[in-house]
Parts: C-alpha cells; sequence; structure tokens
C-alpha cells in the first residue's frame, strides 16, 4: 500500500514563491505570492517547472495537490511584468515568447507526469490560472471559488487557456467563457466539467488531500500507465484510441500488479502493490 511515509512538519522545499509538503505520499505545492494574486511570473513559472519535475520524478510520492495562499488561486499571467518590457527594443516580443513557452512547459509537464495532480481552489482562477485548474487531472473548489477567461476585456484573447479549457468543457461553455470574459461561481465550473466537485469554502485542500490519498492508495505504476493512456488516446481517431488502448491493456495485464491486483481481489485480501 502506498502513503506509508512518514508526515513532514517542516518544508521539503521553500522559496520566496513557492512552497513543497510532503504528507506521507502526497506532495503539497502551493503558490505563494498572495500579493500579487500568484499570478504567474517567470520566477513563479520556473519554480513550478521545477517542483514537477522533481515530484514527477519521486518514487515516494503517488499524487501532488496544488494549492495557493490568499485570496486568489491564481490570477494569471503577471501583466505588470509584462507591461514592463513594453520599453524592451522589441517592444517585449521575446520576453512575451519566453512567458508563453515556459507556461506552455509547465502546463505540458503536468499532463505528462506520472503523478495524477489535484487542483484545490479558493478564491479566483483566471486567464493562466483557470488553464492551471484545467490542465490538472483532478480539481476541487471551494464554494467561494470563481473562475474566467478575462483576456478579451483588455484586449488579449485567452489563446493559451483556451487549450485546456476546450479541452475540459463542451465548445459553446468554453466559447462563452472566451468571448464575454465574464465569472462563473464554482458550482457553474462543476457543471461545465470544469472541476469535479463543489466543497464549504475553505475545504477545498481538505478534500483535495482526502482524493490524493484515495489515488495513492492505489498502484503507482498502474495509474501512472493510465494517465499516459487516458491523454494519449484524447487526440486519436476511434479506431485508432481502441486499437491504443487495447494495447495498452495488454501491456497492463503484464504487469505484476495487475497480478497481484486481481489475485487479491479473487482471494478477498488487500493488494500489496510494488508498484514498479
Amino acid at each position: 500500500m502506498q502513503d506509508r511515509a512518514p508526515e513532514h512538519t517542516t518544508d521539503d522545499v521553500c522559496s520566496t514563491v513557492l512552497r513543497e509538503e510532503r504528507r506521507g505520499a502526497i506532495a503539497i505545492v502551493t503558490l505563494m505570492r498572495p500579493d500579487a494574486r500568484n499570478s504567474l511570473s517567470l520566477d513563479l513559472l520556473a519554480a513550478l517547472q521545477g517542483a514537477i519535475d522533481r515530484l514527477s520524478a519521486d518514487r515516494g510520492v503517488s499524487a501532488v495537490v496544488l494549492a495557493a495562499t490568499g485570496p486568489a488561486f491564481c490570477a494569471g499571467h503577471d501583466l505588470k511584468e509584462l507591461a514592463a518590457h513594453r520599453t524592451d527594443a522589441d517592444r517585449g516580443r521575446d520576453f512575451y515568447r519566453l512567458t508563453m513557452d515556459r507556461c506552455a512547459a509547465v502546463m505540458t509537464s503536468i499532463l505528462r507526469s506520472p503523478k495524477p495532480f489535484v487542483a484545490a481552489v479558493e478564491g479566483v482562477a483566471t486567464a493562466a490560472g483557470c488553464q492551471l485548474v484545467a490542465t490538472c487531472d483532478l480539481a476541487v473548489a471551494g464554494a467561494a471559488a470563481r473562475f474566467a477567461t478575462p483576456g478579451v476585456n483588455i484586449g488579449l484573447f485567452c489563446s493559451t487557456p483556451m487549450v485546456a479549457l476546450s479541452r475540459n468543457v463542451p465548445r459553446k461553455r468554453a466559447m462563452e467563457m472566451l468571448l464575454l470574459g465574464a465569472l462563473i461561481d464554482a458550482q457553474s465550473a462543476a457543471n461545465y466539467g470544469l472541476v469535479n466537485r463543489v466543497v464549504a469554502e475553505g475545504a477545498a485542500l481538505d478534500v483535495a488531500l482526502e482524493v490524493a490519498r484515495t489515488i495513492a492508495s492505489k498502484s503507482p505504476a498502474v495509474v501512472a500507465i493510465g494517465k499516459e493512456a487516458f491523454y494519449a488516446q484524447l487526440e486519436l481517431p476511434i479506431s485508432d484510441a481502441y486499437a491504443y488502448a487495447s494495447e495498452v491493456m495488454v501491456r497492463n495485464m503484464m504487469h505484476r500488479d495487475a497480478e497481484e491486483g486481481i489475485g487479491a481481489f479473487i482471494q478477498k485480501r488487500p493488494p500489496d502493490w510494488k508498484g514498479d
């Protein structure tokens, strides 16, 4: 079984913009720019990328919870940082490209990570912050959480948030959020499919941890196989998706955790996952 590591009472990694903690097999990554509404500065993107890379390679981690400090989960890109580069010789083009490329790399790394990511959302998640929620594998929202892709309101259409958003919610709902730029409440986000569940205000982290612990009770190797296959098959035509998924099932059946899990089910005993 997973989640056997001892509880840590101190932070494993802490910077001025990001904190990592461990609770057994669960890692908690907390955005820590509350005064800037946890906007994704270049420094925060770099810290997030480092955390994702470390945790993805850590055999002691079974799931990751993404949380934030302060009244906002994440307000998207740091507009003040972006605007400051208007005075560059190229009017900021190189800096904007660097920022967008690094943000895309963070989002892609979450999807490609073998560890499931669970967002614990309190407050607002807008623009690239909404993108971050949509990119996580699961999301829990406090009742007062709100979501938006409001770039259209300031002359900057949320084109990169659109990628994750349009893969989570129906087209008409995605276009409504992108074209109107209005905030939607937590229950609407759940109805759209942007978040999995709505809980009492202030309870998102606790519930996200419960979800992560449930995931940690499964075979980490099998969860990794399933996560990779889920995103891969989404991009395939239906016949190709079935062919690919069938091969994944065969590979999964040959894994010793499948042998152990099926045997444990038949024998009516808890499974003893090997995890590799």
